[in-house]
């Protein structure tokens, strides 16, 4: 394939969106930082313009706070980067508390790095901070079935430089130097005592059966290759009568249901095929003997 040269251009984007916090002449300020990257595997860098009034306080203290942002902040984090610090109190802008390191601490953040800053590189422009992670906090919902970061649930905002846009991540597509093995599973969490067992009975006019079709397969797949509380999807239609289907799902908890129709995957299929389902009906059930529970896992 051809290439054009397009110059010197910094092409590395997009960036994770971030509102660095730091107590700055004895308040807190934030201000959104969109040039972050890692150093290795135990540093971070923080790049921020020389002229901001939170790089002050920064210097003094040698902390700061890395908070990543989602849709639910987006506005509020907007804001704080379009106005200085020097000129407004930014300081409650955002509901926050001290980390165990003495930084603040967004509460609507769903992850948040309390850094130590061990040293200071400055290029024309810009001090980019060097730290050291001392503390990660992160709310409860964004973690998979082993306590680590999960960023399908977190979702976290990105930053797009050159067209100035906020950009929501995607789906995971593939694991890391698997690609050339079949789709792999998200670690599956163990059914809890209000763990949902369904069945969704689905009938579909039958001049949309087939787009209908490709709708369901996508977010089944997606779903129990990407959320740990979707135990089982399993789809069936009537040999007589192919519009109607009937849908077995099983769900770890009612929180493991309340994210999977909250995902995106899910209201893509929800809000296409409105026009497509002539009946639904959804019919909880409790299982004669959970032990034999359908393990529909894409392996």
């Amino acid at each position: 394939m051809e290439k054009k040269n397009i110059g010197n251009l910094l092409a590395l984007y997009p960036k994770p969106m971030t509102v660095v916090g730091a107590e700055v002449y004895g308040k807190v300020n934030w201000l959104v930082v969109g040039h972050t990257g890692i150093i290795g595997h135990d540093r971070i860098l923080v790049s921020m313009s020389k002229s901001h009034y939170t790089n002050q306080g920064i210097k003094e203290s040698k902390k700061l706070s890395v908070n990543l942002v989602d849709r639910a902040m987006l506005q509020k984090a907007d804001y704080v980067g379009s106005v200085s610090g020097a000129q407004v109190d930014k300081s409650q802008v955002f509901d926050y508390h001290w980390g165990e390191n003495g930084t603040p601490v967004i509460d609507a953040s769903p992850l948040t790095m309390e850094c130590d800053v061990v040293d200071i590189y400055e290029t024309e422009g810009f001090d980019n901070f060097i730290c050291s992670v001392v503390n990660t906090y992160a709310a409860p919902n964004v973690l998979d079935a082993n306590g680590k970061p999960d960023y399908n649930k977190l979702k976290p905002v990105l930053f797009d430089f050159p067209t100035y846009s906020y950009i929501a991540t995607g789906e995971v597509i593939g694991k890391c130097l698997n690609l050339d093995k079949a789709p792999s599973i998200c670690a599956k969490e163990p059914m809890q005592s209000d763990g949902i067992v369904r069945l969704s009975k689905i009938e579909v006019y039958p001049g949309h059966l087939e787009e209908y079709m490709k709708y369901a397969a996508e977010v089944g797949e997606i779903s129990l290759r990407t959320e740990p509380g979707v135990l089982t999807m399993y789809a069936v239609q009537e040999k007589e009568n192919p519009c109607m289907i009937t849908i077995l799902e099983t769900y770890s908890s009612k929180t493991a249901y309340e994210q999977h129709i909250a995902s995106e995957h899910f209201q893509k299929y929800k809000q296409g095929t409105l026009h497509m389902v002539k009946s639904l009906e959804l019919s909880d059930q409790s299982p004669v003997n959970p032990a034999n529970r359908i393990n529909n896992f894409i392996q």
